[in-house]
């Protein structure tokens, strides 16, 4: 079981990657401030976080959701921990660029502690509607260089399962060009924590710099609806496949909070 000391380490060290990443997207749009959405649980257990969200010229929407919170029962996502005491803290984030030259970015860590077990999980993605290769290969080459400092074989691992998790399968198609996503790891934790805090500080280096790459470049109004329609699979993706919005919903969290991955203005 997790000492009160690691929750509290790892409940700081989402909370400084949540300021980290708000930072960098106000320092992007310009103009822009976060705006923050205080909530606490109100179903069993206790606990709550705060969802912050950048709008502006630039950064149509930018939220970022760091949380601590504990329930009576796990929900219902794996039979082997349902209807357990859980305690989990995380934080997570994502954009949605005004220009379609600009990719969507999503990250999220987490840990978990379920019964007597815990784990972390987690991962980052780019979804991009036009693609580019030199934001695709430098994305990937972030990560791959932080899972290597991880261990052997870790990026090849989790690029895969990465893959395998962010493809909707209703339209047989990848949710965009891949990342890395991993669940489940628990052994030893100051090793773990350092392996996700390295994650999500490569990420809040690399997204920002592909967004700087890309926020002005000039587009016309049949590629924004094609954005737009766009879209509408990374919204349905994170309704009906995404474990972390199923969770968050089942576990009691905030709606707003949860749904905040949701782009503003969407085409089917």
């Amino acid at each position: 079981m997790l000492l009160e000391s690691q929750k509290d380490k790892a409940y700081q060290l989402f909370s400084e990657i949540q300021a980290k990443l708000v930072a960098c997207f106000e320092a992007i749009d310009g103009e822009a401030r976060a705006v923050p959405h205080r909530w606490q649980k109100q179903t069993s257990g206790a606990g709550g976080g705060t969802s912050l969200v950048v709008r502006g010229e630039v950064i149509e929407k930018a939220g970022v959701n760091c949380s601590r919170v504990t329930g009576d029962r796990y929900p219902r996502l794996e039979s082997e921990h349902h209807d357990k005491p859980f305690f989990a803290t995380g934080v997570s984030t994502i954009c949605h660029m005004r220009n379609p030259h600009a990719p969507i970015g999503h990250m999220n860590v987490r840990l978990l502690e379920v019964g007597d077990k815990f784990w972390f999980g987690g991962g980052a993605d780019l979804t991009p509607f036009i693609v580019y290769d030199e934001d695709r290969q430098d994305f990937h080459a972030c990560l791959q260089k932080v899972c290597a400092t991880f261990e052997t074989g870790a990026y090849a691992k989790f690029s895969r399962w990465c893959d395998e998790y962010f493809f909707i399968k209703h339209r047989n198609s990848p949710r965009g060009v891949g990342g890395v996503f991993f669940d489940y790891l628990s052994d030893d934790f100051e090793r773990l924590l350092t392996f996700v805090h390295n994650l999500a500080f490569a990420y809040a280096e690399i997204y920002p710099q592909i967004l700087l790459r890309r926020k002005d470049t000039p587009y016309d109004e049949q590629q924004r609806d094609g954005q737009l329609r766009w879209r509408g699979r990374y919204v349905e993706f994170n309704l009906v496949y995404d474990r972390g919005t199923h969770f968050g919903l089942q576990s009691g969290g905030d709606v707003e909070a949860i749904l905040v991955s949701l782009p503003p203005l969407v085409k089917w």
